[in-house]
């Protein structure tokens, strides 16, 4: 026997599609035997006569004959008065149901309750009726994705024709002899009337669950179909703990998961490329049972859950601390806490869109929290995992919670406190976030400083309202954010200001996909450089070597206070660095993310800066300009010559010995130490087999054989694949330099490097002189007050060249 059965209403059809309102439905009207969610409905299939109209006192009865434990009507109104005022709970209709043998039941059908005008009006859907579809999710790609909708994932959707209001019949033994619909006070319409037969609500009034969807053969994105209810995407599921570091993510896994709400007698169906790989019934999900198929599996996850409030604790102070975290089922079903997402925009890129609050790592999201949160955790085994940062040991926990559980408080343990050494960490590239978002993240990541620059991509500027021209800093002044600047330019390159009290104008320069498109070029770099550094402020060259057709100008002219490193072309980046400090040119390093999405947590890349002093943003960038800094993505990384600190120069004008210490220690497994003397590695550390330990530390003292001026510096990395951001970047970290040589005069020297150097500032030159795009001599003025705007930007390079040419004079 069928579940549901459409009632004949031929015999009464005197109504067609010219009764709707001329606007609704903007797409042909559905006929003939249709479904509305799910169920199936009859409606006539001539398009004249197909529906049944009623108007005022007039009466329809209907034979239907038959048991039925709820009728499901499919109705609107066709007029109603003019105000909500007068017109809600006005007497529309009554609706008579004669049981055979039984009483006759009469519902008053009232406009709002169990009826509604057509178009939907949004907020005025009825209260006690349905509309005859359900919600639904926006395109996982394409125009929704791009104008921002599709973050919100589901949408609420408006009747298309019909709403649905369900009679429950409080004799279901009996039969349903007739039904009758009188109308009272405004003309309604009746599309069609299905017979529910099923002992089951015909519509959802239980909320979604998790059910696992395991596949066999090759893993393919996974399409999901209820007929009677609705589902989330269906997302990948992590593989499992492994060999990962607690709560610095893991990869996607073999199987996956929705959430799934449905009626009994739903059917779902799951496929693959437009391949049906499996149906079962939600029943038979529902009850636990695993419900296999030819190439899918079935397997819902519903052991209860509750609403639990949650403290991660410091050990060390026993309150609570800002951190990162990540709950979920034994399975890997995500419980994040309230007001964060399980899945950061369900694996879809975000740049620039919805950063903040939220980072993932390989296949799993983590929120980030002041220590506290609350929402749903499931009964029985959970998993928690909390990190914060590179100094306290990463936690990956499992914990029980009860049927009445309502708390739950974790602990972290700090194992090193760089800052109390003297060490405050900084990331010195960071996109997006606004001003209390990178409080938020740098606090959970325990980063004491956050350049946070504001910028131009196109027509698009960013963070420019959070540019404030001083430091912003959490209650107590530990944490500190900084809104400066990134300036930039597809050809010349890219230049990060940091303690700007005034913004440095234009923004970017030089068309697309930096300025806008067709724009000339207004600036140089060492222009922006040397209006930054008249406010005190500090230029580092961001994502060491590209661009590069000034970077080369700045380092020779000594614009540059530092470089950075992001590990996107590891091998490039080193050659270029090691060859620039070759060619005699201190040049200190610093780590940053250029963080411009949610795949990447705030301070994956750190700056480490030596402070003698109090803790502050200008005594942070002071110790930058000084080169006593190291940059880690993880290991924690000390270096000593002959006594002295990264950044000091050792007096040894000839050949000679120092001695050379150095320790890394890190939360994560190391492959290698090295030292890295004039960028050749001259020793190296690695560890003994069957080290396990919860860190891993590697350390030397050698004894290192110099034939002059150089410089020397330690290095690490890190075993394995590295971190799970979405550039995959290695766990390194490596120091700037400690040189050798005057005290006065450091005399490296790398006459290929200088030629090097020279080709890419001629190479500019040839740029700003050839091929830049400019207006017509005394066609505008320009925000300089320099008679000849060509002058201007050739200037920083001839200076270059005679800067270089002088420290190296046989260049041609």
């Amino acid at each position: 026997m069928a579940d549901y059965d459409p009632i004949d209403l031929s015999s009464h059809y005197n109504a067609g599609v010219s009764v709707l309102p001329e606007q609704v439905p903007a797409s042909q009207p559905q006929l003939g035997l249709i479904t509305m969610r799910g169920l199936p409905f009859g409606v006539g299939e001539d398009s004249e006569r197909c529906y049944v109209a009623l108007a005022e006192t007039e009466v329809v009865r209907v034979e239907v004959g038959v048991p039925v434990r709820r009728l499901i009507i499919a109705h609107r109104q066709l007029r109603c008065p003019p105000t909500e005022i007068s017109a809600l709970g006005g007497h529309v209709a009554d609706y008579r149901f004669h049981l055979r043998g039984g009483p006759t039941i009469s519902v008053p059908i009232r406009q709002r309750f169990e009826i509604e005008m057509l178009p939907a009006e949004w907020g005025k859907l009825p209260y006690l009726a349905v509309p005859d579809r359900y919600d639904e999710l926006y395109p996982l790609t394409g125009l929704y994705w791009q104008s921002g909708l599709r973050q919100r994932e589901s949408f609420q959707v408006m009747a298309r024709e019909f709403y649905l209001w369900v009679w429950e019949n409080p004799y279901p033994d009996l039969e349903l002899a007739a039904v009758e619909f009188e109308c009272r006070d405004q003309p309604l319409l009746i599309g069609a009337v299905t017979a529910g037969l099923a002992d089951e609500h015909p519509f959802v009034r239980t909320p979604a669950v998790p059910v696992i969807i395991a596949t066999t053969g090759e893993q393919r994105p996974l399409d999901i179909k209820v007929d009677r209810g609705v589902s989330s995407y269906v997302r990948p599921l992590p593989g499992g703990d492994g060999d990962a570091i607690a709560a610095w993510g893991m990869r996607q896994g073999t199987d996956s998961y929705a959430e799934i709400a449905a009626i009994p007698s739903a059917t779902i169906e799951v496929s693959a490329d437009g391949e049906v790989l499996g149906r079962a019934r939600w029943s038979e999900i529902q009850q636990g049972r695993t419900v296999p198929g030819a190439a899918v599996t079935f397997r819902a996850e519903d052991p209860g859950r509750n609403w639990v409030h949650v403290r991660v604790l410091d050990d060390a102070t026993g309150r609570p601390v800002p951190c990162r975290v990540r709950f979920s089922s034994p399975s890997g079903v995500p419980f994040q806490p309230h007001g964060h997402h399980n899945y950061v925009n369900s694996n879809i890129g975000s740049w620039h869109v919805d950063v903040g609050g939220d980072v993932r790592l390989g296949d799993v999201t983590y929120a980030y929290i002041d220590g506290t949160c609350q929402g749903w955790l499931p009964r029985g085994e959970a998993v928690a995992e909390v990190a914060r940062g590179f100094e306290y040991l990463p936690l990956r926990e499992r914990v029980h919670i009860e049927p009445g559980q309502r708390e739950l408080t974790l602990n972290l343990s700090r194992w090193t406190d760089m800052a109390s050494q003297g060490w405050y960490s900084g990331d010195s590239h960071v996109h997006f976030l606004s001003t209390p978002g990178a409080h938020l993240e740098q606090q959970g990541e325990d980063l004491r400083v956050v350049n946070l620059l504001q910028s131009q991509w196109g027509s698009l500027f960013t963070n420019t309202e959070d540019f404030a021209g001083r430091v912003s800093a959490t209650p107590g002044g530990d944490y500190l954010t900084y809104t400066g600047q990134e300036n930039r330019q597809h050809i010349l390159g890219h230049l990060v200001l940091w303690g700007l009290t005034e913004p440095v104008m234009p923004w970017c320069s030089d068309g697309a996909d930096e300025a806008e498109i067709g724009g000339p070029l207004e600036s140089t770099l060492a222009d922006w450089a040397d209006r930054c550094h008249a406010q005190g402020g500090t230029v580092v060259i961001p994502h060491l070597p590209r661009p590069n057709g000034e970077p080369a100008v700045l380092i020779t002219t000594g614009r540059a206070d530092a470089a950075e490193w992001l590990s996107l072309w590891p091998e490039e980046q080193e050659e270029v660095y090691y060859r620039t400090l070759n060619c005699g040119y201190r040049l200190p390093l610093v780590g940053g993310t250029d963080k411009m999405d949610c795949w990447l947590p705030v301070g994956l890349y750190r700056t480490y800066a030596h402070l003698d002093g109090e803790f502050s943003y200008a005594a942070w960038c002071a110790a930058v300009r000084a080169g006593r800094t190291f940059l880690s993505g993880g290991p924690m990384l000390s270096l000593r010559v002959d006594g002295h600190e990264i950044g000091d120069t050792v007096n040894l004008n000839g050949p000679g010995t120092v001695q050379v210490e150095a320790e890394a220690q890190s939360i994560f497994p190391l492959e290698a130490l090295e030292i890295v003397v004039g960028g050749r590695v001259v020793a190296a550390a690695t560890p003994a087999d069957g080290q396990i330990s919860p860190l891993n530390r590697l350390a030397l003292s050698e004894p290192i054989r110099v034939a002059g001026h150089t410089w020397i510096a330690a290095r690490c990395r890190g075993a394995g694949d590295g971190h799970l951001d979405q550039f995959r970047r290695p766990i390194i970290a490596h120091t700037s330099p400690v040189y050798i040589g005057g005290q006065d005069e450091w005399l490296c020297r790398d006459d290929r490097g200088a030629e090097y150097l020279q080709k890419l500032i001629e190479g500019g030159l040839a740029y700003v002189q050839g091929a830049r795009s400019h207006y017509p001599p005394g066609h505008v003025t320009h925000h300089h007050d320099h008679g000849d705007h060509q002058q201007f930007l050739e200037a920083p390079f001839h200076e270059a060249l005679a800067a270089l040419r002088a420290r190296y004079p046989n260049l041609r």
